[in-house]
C-alpha cells in the first residue's frame, strides 16, 4: 500500500528530524525514515550521529571525566581533599546510554506531538519522488510525496591499512564505549573527534599519543588561539605530533603496532586502543536509486545549490551530506530553512556566522574569518585581545587559560570574527555570531555593559582592545 505525504525527510538526525518538526508545524503531512537502532535492542534511535554516537554522548563522557579530573587535580587547590578516588568507567558508559535514550525518547515524543510519522528502515529515493522503506523488522513501504529533503549525514573514514573492529582499532562509535581506560591509546587525527575523545581517556588515565598528518595544528582555526590551546594540550599529557603519516596498523595480541613517517624517517608506535578519526564522509550508500535524478559532487556529496535545492523538482539536501561544514547546528538550520522555502517562506542560513566549537579544556570556539584568511584575501583588519588570567571571575574559578580575541575590518570597524579559547567559550562565542548577524562593530560591542564578575568581560576587553582601549591590561 502506498502512503502520499506532503514531505518525506530520509534521515532522522539534527537536520532530518528539526526539518520534518518545523514543516510539520507549517501545516504539512510529514514522514520521517531513519535507520538508526538503539544500542539496547536495536529500536528506533533518532536524532542521527550527533544523538546517538556523536555530540551528545562525547559531551557526556567529556563532562563525567572533567568531573574525576578536577577531583584528583584541581579541587586541592579550593582546600577541598578526597582519597583513594576512582572512576567506575562501566558505570559512566551507562550514565552516557542512559542520557542518549532520553534524548531519543525526546524527539520520539515530538514527532508525536507535531504528528510527525516514523519509518524505521532504510529510505530509497526512486524516480517522481517515490521513496521505498526497507524496514528493520523486515517489512517494505512504498511511499510518494511532493517534496523530499535528503538528510542522510555522515559515516566515520575508514583507512584502508586500520580496518575497524570495534575492539582494538575504532571509530567514534566505538571509542565511546570502552570497558575500561585502556594504558595506551592512539589516535589518528587532531580534529575535533580525536582531541575530545583523547581528553576523555587522558583525564582518566590513558597514555594518549595522538597523530596528525598535517604540519600545523588546528590549521582551520586561527593561529594565535591553535597556538594557546596546544600549549595547554601539552601541560594535560596529550602527545601530539604533527607532520606524521601513519601508513602501517597491525592488531597483534592484544595491541596494535603503527608504523608512520614523521617527515625525517620511519617510526613506531604501541598502543592498546586505536581511534581513527580523519574525518566523515557523505553517507549516500543505498540513498539513491539510478532513476532518482540526483548527482553526487566528485566527494561524494549530494550536489545541491545555495538553497540547498538538488536541481530536481522538489527534492532537497541538508546537513552533512552536503557541501558546508558538518555541523549538527548547521544541519538543522538548513532543515527549518528549507522546510519554510517549501512553505513559500523565506527561509535562510547565514554560512559566514555558523559557530565552531571544540569542546576540549579549554574550550576552542570561533565565527567568521581569522587573520590568515583575511590575509589571503587582502582585507585589510585590526585585532583585540583579552586574556582570562586578567578575569576576576576566571580567576576565582581557576580557569585562567585562553583568551578572546576580536578581528574587525580596519576601516568599518564591522567584525570580522571572533576566536577564543578558554572556559565556556561555548558560550562566548554566539556574542559574535550574533553581533555579526547584524553587521555589528567592535565599537557596538565595547559599548555593551557586560556583568560583573564574568568570563564574558574577556569579550568587552577585546572589543575595547580592538581600539586600544582595553580597561585591565595595558594597550
Amino acid at each position: 500500500m502506498s502512503h502520499h505525504y506532503d514531505l518525506i525527510v530520509i534521515g532522522g538526525g539534527p537536520g532530518g528530524y528539526v526539518g520534518a518538526i518545523r514543516a510539520a508545524q507549517l501545516g504539512m503531512k510529514v514522514a520521517c525514515v531513519d535507520a538508526f537502532k538503539a544500542k539496547d535492542g536495536g529500536k528506533m534511535a533518532l536524532g542521527g550521529t550527533c544523538l546517538n554516537v556523536g555530540c551528545i554522548p562525547s559531551k557526556a563522557l567529556l563532562d563525567s571525566s572533567r568531573q574525576f579530573h578536577n577531583l584528583t587535580h584541581m579541587f586541592a587547590e579550593h582546600g577541598i581533599s578526597a582519597t583513594d578516588a576512582a572512576i567506575d568507567v562501566p558505570k559512566m558508559i551507562a550514565r552516557k546510554d542512559r542520557i542518549v535514550k532520553q534524548f531519543n525518547g525526546g524527539v520520539a515524543a515530538l514527532f508525536k506531538a507535531n504528528k510527525v510519522t516514523a519509518y524505521h528502515g532504510v529510505g530509497t529515493l526512486h524516480g517522481g519522488k517515490a521513496v521505498s522503506v526497507k524496514a528493520h523488522d523486515g517489512s517494505q513501504h512504498a511511499l510518494t510525496a511532493t517534496n523530499v529533503i535528503l538528510a542522510a549525514g555522515s559515516v566515520s573514514i575508514e583507512l584502508p591499512f586500520a580496518k575497524f573492529d570495534g575492539i582494538r582499532i575504532v571509530d567514534n562509535v566505538g571509542v565511546l564505549d570502552f570497558e575500561a581506560t585502556p594504558k595506551r591509546l592512539g589516535v589518528i587525527g587532531a580534529g575535533v573527534v580525536g582531541l575530545e575523545m583523547g581528553s576523555v581517556w587522558r583525564r582518566l588515565g590513558a597514555e594518549v599519543t595522538i597523530l596528525e598528518a598535517l604540519p600545523d595544528f588546528l590549521a582551520a582555526t586561527d593561529a594565535d588561539i591553535a597556538k594557546l590551546a596546544a600549549r595547554e594540550f601539552k601541560k594535560q599529557g596529550l602527545d601530539i605530533r604533527l607532520g606524521c603519516k601513519v601508513f602501517k596498523a597491525d592488531v597483534v595480541g592484544d595491541e596494535v603496532q603503527l608504523t608512520y613517517n614523521d617527515g625525517k624517517a620511519e617510526q613506531s608506535l604501541v598502543v592498546d586502543k586505536l581511534l581513527v578519526a580523519v574525518g566523515r564522509r557523505a553517507n549516500t550508500q543505498g540513498l539513491l536509486a539510478e532513476d532518482s535524478g540526483v548527482k553526487l559532487t566528485a566527494r561524494g556529496m549530494i550536489e545541491v545549490d545555495d538553497h540547498c535545492h538538488t536541481g530536481v523538482d522538489g527534492v532537497w539536501a541538508i546537513g552533512d551530506c552536503v557541501r558546508g561544514p558538518m555541523l549538527a547546528h548547521k544541519a538543522s538550520e538548513e532543515g527549518i530553512a528549507v522546510a519554510e522555502r517549501i512553505a513559500g517562506l523565506p527561509g535562510h542560513v547565514n554560512f559566514n556566522t555558523v559557530p565552531w566549537v571544540i569542546y576540549t579544556e579549554p574550550e576552542i570556539a570561533w565565527v567568521g574569518q581569522n587573520e590568515a584568511e583575511l590575509k589571503a584575501a587582502g582585507i585589510s583588519y585590526k585585532i583585540g585581545t583579552f586574556p582570562f588570567a586578567a578575569i576576576g571571575r576566571a580567576v576565582a574559578m581557576n580557569e585562567t587559560a585562553g583568551m578572546v580575541k576580536v578581528i574587525a575590518h580596519a576601516d568599518t570597524d564591522r567584525i570580522l570574527g571572533m576566536h577564543l579559547c578558554g572556559a565556556n567559550v561555548s558560550e562566548l562565542v554566539h556574542e559574535g555570531v550574533v553581533a555579526m548577524e547584524f553587521k555589528g562593530s567592535a565599537e557596538d560591542l565595547a559599548r555593551i555593559c557586560h556583568a560583573h564578575p564574568t568570563l564574558s568581560e574577556a569579550v568587552h576587553e577585546a572589543a575595547l582592545a580592538v581600539d586600544k582601549r582595553a580597561i585591565h591590561k595595558a594597550n
